[in-house]
C-alpha cells in the first residue's frame, strides 16, 4: 500500500510539474506576441506616415512648382511633332543564318496588322 502512494505522489508532482512548464511556455509566448503586436503596430504606423508623406511629395501642383523652379523647360509648340511619312525607312531584316524553328514560325506568319496604323502599301 505504501509503495502505491509513493507513486501515486511521484505522479503528481511529475503532472504538476509538467503543468507547470507548460504554463511557464504559453507565458512565455504570450509575452512574445504581445511583443510581435507591438512592432507590428509601430510598423503599421511608420507605413501610414510613409504612404502620406508620398501622397504629399506627389501631388502634381509640388511636382509642377519643382519642374518650374529645377528645370528650363520651355511649352511644347506644335511643330515639334511630324509625320510619320517623314521618318527614315526601317532597316531590312536579316535572316538568322541559324535553324531557328521559332523564327521560322514567326517569318512564315507575315506581317500582323494590330489596328492603330494602316497596313502599309508594299
Amino acid at each position: 500500500m505504501r509503495l502505491l502512494n509513493i507513486l501515486v505522489i511521484c505522479a503528481l508532482v511529475l503532472a504538476a510539474s509538467v503543468v507547470y512548464k507548460i504554463k511557464f511556455d504559453s507565458t512565455l509566448q504570450a509575452e512574445k506576441v504581445a511583443k510581435m503586436r507591438g512592432q507590428l503596430r509601430r510598423e503599421r504606423n511608420a507605413i501610414a506616415v510613409l504612404r502620406a508623406e508620398w501622397a504629399r511629395l506627389d501631388t502634381p501642383k509640388r511636382i509642377q512648382a519643382l519642374a518650374d523652379r529645377h528645370l528650363a523647360l520651355e511649352p511644347v509648340k506644335p511643330t515639334q511633332f511630324s509625320d510619320f511619312d517623314q521618318l527614315p525607312p526601317r532597316p531590312p531584316v536579316v535572316p538568322s543564318p541559324v535553324n531557328d524553328p521559332i523564327a521560322a514560325l514567326v517569318e512564315s506568319s507575315g506581317p500582323e496588322t494590330t489596328g492603330s496604323l494602316p497596313p502599309a502599301n508594299r
